[in-house]
């Protein structure tokens, strides 16, 4: 798989390097709209199962080769036994990966994204934060993908813990709305991945898609939001709020910003 967070890649302009340190890609080089057809042919490449899935690009730490990619570069001989277990779905440039990183340390984080040069920059800031602090970082990853249709492909029945959905598009037409990444389909499939007693982090300034996103969350029988004073003593919380570029934006614009998080209950529930 390409373009993903292990590999070695030539050097470039956007990243420079010192006989002390990697300096982090200038995200100026990397600029890209915000909105991308997800019902496009994107030409993105992926595993007929999770199973199929050959990890140890994104995490050489944790997981071996499989088949013949038995020389990746730094690769383990033997997995860890661990398995992802926070999906933030369009991560854009990787604030939240890189805040929770850290935080977690001992949890595997995969950000997930569809555009090209979006997914270059937060693979290449990986790349650099590995290097300039070993042994740390080594838990948090990048994809470019289409979570809206291969989410199933790369993970197991409930195979997560958390789930983010940050500052997502609102496709303010009505006509674009199926294109949003919260409707009542796709929360079927963020069910199927995420564990009884997961959780799913939703924020946006736009009131509408906030409105949207709650609607079809309340209406599904398989997730119960988190009361507020619930979410005070979750550490993930003021990353999901502050850490993100849209979210900062959002901050020094005076904005508003709506979260709502839900838990997924168990199928008998």
């Amino acid at each position: 798989m390409d373009n993903v967070a292990g590999e070695k890649r030539p050097a470039e302009t956007a990243v420079e390097e010192t006989s002390t340190e990697v300096r982090l890609p200038q995200k100026k080089y990397f600029r890209q709209r915000a909105h991308a057809n997800v019902f496009s042919d994107h030409h993105l490449d992926y595993p007929v199962s999770p199973a199929h899935m050959d990890w140890s690009k994104n995490f050489p730490q944790h997981f071996a080769p499989k088949g013949d990619d038995a020389a990746v570069e730094g690769a383990v001989t033997k997995d860890s036994g661990k398995k992802i277990e926070f999906a933030d779905i369009g991560c854009g440039y990787g604030g939240l990966l890189v805040a929770l990183s850290t935080v977690f340390p001992d949890t595997l984080m995969l950000g997930m994204e569809i555009r090209v040069k979006v997914e270059e920059y937060v693979n290449q800031k990986i790349l650099a934060l590995r290097q300039n602090h070993p042994g740390s970082y080594d838990n948090v990853s990048i994809l470019r993908m289409n979570a809206m249709k291969f989410l199933p492909n790369f993970f197991e029945k409930h195979q997560l813990s958390k789930m983010f959905f940050l500052f997502p598009d609102p496709h303010f037409k009505k006509r674009k709305h199926k294109a949003r990444i919260i409707t009542s389909t796709l929360l079927s499939e963020y069910a199927y991945v995420l564990r009884p007693g997961g959780i799913i982090y939703t924020i946006s300034d736009v009131k509408d898609l906030h409105l949207w996103m709650v609607k079809h969350l309340e209406a599904h029988p398989l997730f119960v939001r988190i009361p507020d004073e619930e979410l005070v003593d979750d550490p993930a919380v003021e990353h999901v709020r502050t850490a993100t570029e849209e979210g900062q934006k959002v901050e020094r614009n005076k904005g508003d910003k709506y979260l709502a998080c839900y838990r997924r209950i168990t199928d008998e529930d």
